[in-house]
């Protein structure tokens, strides 16, 4: 694995009343040009990933003063780029890592970059940009305390969140985006034909908007809200579906009421799902 040179164990401090710190990562690909692969995972904070006119992967990490539980204290934020903790190979050197600490990993190897953060006490932003390289994957996600902000990429996106929404924009290619408590709104610029796609909340909106010439099969259900579309959908009239399940001397019937369609006379496979709010499947103007 290329580990990215760096001679000294950097140890930012700030003041959270200062509202930001930022330490820029510079993350060197294998082979520039060339589709990549993204793994990015936070458990406390939030993500911010954009497309840029560039060959590098460039990393900022920005404290969060407005975080919950936010008492004015100093936060030490330790970037690590591939070494591991030592036990006894230090040569003397002290390890810094206070109560406070956050600690951001960024590894490369053959085009695959992986960034993560162990936990942390203070919610952290991490900003990444990009090359805008068709073809590329990626995958990420955070847990709590922050939401997933995406823009101008195209490729693969595989994205998950649990408490915080999820937002897409300008995407060329195809998404899979799931949440629990929180919105899940992309915009495509355009879509892969070939690729099936899906989009989820337990409590949020779905709000989808795809290219006029999509041709899709949909897959729609919302339990407590409404579906809507300014797309001409082809309603399929033969659903709900009912199946009838034997479980001993009883007869179990269970109701699928999902509402199946198409658009653009049919095409690749696309879910959207929640439990709470409403679905908006939108046709760009």
């Amino acid at each position: 694995m290329k580990k990215i040179k760096i001679t000294a164990l950097f140890v930012l401090a700030i003041l959270l009343t200062g509202n930001l710190f930022a330490q820029q990562i510079t993350v060197p690909l294998s082979d520039p040009g060339k589709s990549y692969k993204l793994d990015l995972h936070l458990l406390d904070g939030s993500v911010k990933v954009t497309g840029y006119d560039g060959k590098d992967i460039l990393v900022d990490v920005q404290a969060d003063s407005t975080a919950k539980g936010d008492n004015g204290t100093r936060v030490k934020v330790k970037v690590n780029t591939g070494n591991k903790s030592d036990d006894g190979g230090s040569g003397g050197m002290r390890k810094i890592n206070g109560g406070n600490s956050i600690d951001l990993s960024a590894t490369e190897k053959n085009n695959n970059v992986n960034i993560s953060s162990g936990f942390a006490h203070k919610a952290v932003t991490v900003v990444v940009k990009v090359p805008q390289t068709a073809g590329s994957e990626y995958k990420i996600g955070t847990v709590n305390n922050g939401d997933i902000i995406i823009s101008n990429l195209s490729g693969t996106l595989e994205v998950n969140n649990v408490n915080g929404e999820i937002v897409c924009t300008d995407i060329s290619g195809s998404v899979v985006a799931n949440t629990v408590n929180g919105k899940v709104l992309v915009t495509f610029r355009s879509i892969d034909a070939k690729a099936a796609m899906a989009f989820s909340t337990l409590n949020g909106n779905v709000d989808v908007t795809f290219p006029a010439d999509t041709k899709a099969n949909l897959k729609l259900k919302s339990d407590r809200g409404d579906v809507f579309t300014d797309f001409e959908m082809a309603v399929d009239q033969s659903k709900p579906k009912t199946t009838v399940k034997n479980e001993g001397n009883m007869h179990r019937i269970e109701i699928e009421d999902w509402v199946y369609g198409t658009i653009g006379g049919g095409g690749s496979e696309i879910m959207m799902k929640n439990m709470q709010g409403n679905i908006y499947v939108r046709k760009a103007k």
